[in-house]
């Protein structure tokens, strides 16, 4: 399933690409106010589809802004609620920072990759 998100605010166009992969959605682009609408969608067509946990894989995505973090915030709690999880994986340095900036990480459970030695 693939699904190609378009926005135009200003002359800019945003796309998001959207995928999905068993129970991961890939997410490919800027996420952002102009894309939060259909991924919010994708996630909780994915949390009806799933029974299980929900992985949303961030690794090819270089910015997120305060919008985009609150629609994966309350599909947490949301997925919480309905006794799931989602887990978000591969977030690039640029999103950790506004994840903690925005103290959503108390919210968004990151997937923590092992520290190579």
């Amino acid at each position: 399933m693939t699904s190609d998100v378009t926005g135009d605010v200003t002359g800019d166009v945003s796309t998001v690409q959207i995928t999905s992969d068993g129970p991961t959605l890939l997410l490919s682009g800027d996420f952002d106010v102009r894309s939060t609408a259909s991924v919010r969608n994708a996630i909780y067509d994915h949390l009806f589809c799933w029974d299980g946990d929900i992985v949303v894989d961030l690794h090819a995505v270089p910015s997120v802004d305060l919008t985009a973090l609150k629609v994966l915030g309350a599909a947490c709690r949301r997925a919480s609620v309905e006794g799931q999880h989602i887990v978000v994986r591969g977030a690039t340095g640029q999103v950790l920072r506004m994840l903690h900036l925005t103290h959503l990480i108390r919210v968004i459970e990151v997937e923590r990759e092992p520290i190579a030695v």
